[in-house]
């Protein structure tokens, strides 16, 4: 297998040793999609030895454009099977394994512990937030970006640096998808590249390390900026943690902040119906010893509703981000 790495093993920075840091390293990688997919081309490429796949959706024809990893026969399949099916005629010699599921901070735990490097791909900030904490608590490196139109920034964190916490303390009030704002396919490769960039760093350690550098990308004006926030201090104050549905106690206050259309039955038999506008006054019988969860599908109306009850004095708070319905399965494939 020496030839196939023969360009990056002539490299000072890699050599020998190098290659054989990446057949032994292990990367979860979650997301599939327009930055999970180049990120998978080049770690596989590279040689990285076990890759682990987390996403719960499907190809879908509106993918193509900006996902290279997928064909329009993968149309209709999970997206972490096509994924690994791909990688393996890549790369025969790195093992993937694929999980489709929306990944929950219970599952996150897991799988988080048992890599080398994590790289969030996810088209979701309660998984970015979720993934922040659970690596900053293992002590295990962060590698996460972000793509909306033509722009987007790619950051190192945790390991001995400052968390996503950190740098974005607060949850953005409007949240763009790139269904709704739009995307060029060569700017998500653009920024995925760097991911899969800064993972190798990390791995070879690369002098300097990216952790602590955040990289931003401005490509309709050719433009790239940046800063370090090795100095920057954690986020203190409000932080409501992320849960999984299976973390939920009985002694709970558990508010259900999806409609009746998004859900009709909530999966918390003792939730409330409740919704921004509304969740102050509801929440005036709540002891302030019991702990409130929030639960909504993103995420970010339970973090605003979180935002009002701390407002009123409520300090016991938690969030769950159920993901979209029929999203969330466990399904190794």
């Amino acid at each position: 297998m020496t030839a196939r790495y023969a360009r990056q093993i002539v490299l000072p920075a890699v050599g020998e040793a190098g290659q054989a840091k990446l057949a032994s390293s292990s990367v979860l990688v979650v997301g599939a999609g327009g930055l999970g997919c180049p990120v998978l081309q080049y770690l596989a490429g590279a040689g990285v030895g076990h890759l682990t796949i987390v996403d719960h959706d499907r190809v879908d024809e509106s993918n193509l454009h900006r996902q290279p990893l997928y064909r329009t026969t993968d149309i209709g399949q999970l997206k972490a099977e096509a994924a690994r099916k791909a990688l393996e005629v890549l790369n025969p010699s790195v093992v993937v394994d694929a999980l489709a599921l929306y990944l929950d901070p219970a599952a996150a735990k897991d799988l988080v512990r048992g890599a080398d490097g994590i790289v969030d791909a996810a088209d979701s900030i309660a998984v970015t937030y979720n993934l922040s904490d659970i690596c900053k608590a293992a002590g295990k490196p962060l590698i996460s970006a972000s793509c909306v139109g033509l722009k987007g920034y790619v950051g190192a964190f945790c390991a001995g640096a400052p968390s996503y916490r950190s740098v974005f303390p607060d949850i953005p009030q409007n949240l763009g998808s790139c269904a709704t704002l739009g995307v060029l396919g060569s700017v998500v490769g653009v920024l995925g590249g760097l991911q899969a960039q800064m993972v190798l760093a990390l791995i070879l350690g690369l002098d300097p390390s990216p952790l602590g550098q955040l990289v931003s990308v401005d490509l309709q004006k050719l433009e790239f900026g940046g800063f370090s926030f090795l100095d920057a201090p954690e986020a203190a104050g409000f932080a409501p943690p992320f849960i999984a549905p299976s973390d939920v106690n009985a002694d709970d206050i558990v508010f259900e902040l999806r409609s009746m259309d998004e859900v009709p039955v909530s999966p918390f038999p003792q939730a409330r119906r409740a919704t921004a506008d509304t969740i102050v006054e509801l929440s005036r019988d709540v002891a302030g010893s019991s702990r409130i969860v929030l639960c909504c599908r993103s995420g970010l109306r339970a973090w605003r509703a979180a935002s009002l009850l701390r407002d009123q004095g409520h300090q016991k708070l938690a969030l769950i981000a159920m993901g979209d319905i029929g999203e969330v399965c466990t399904q190794r494939v």
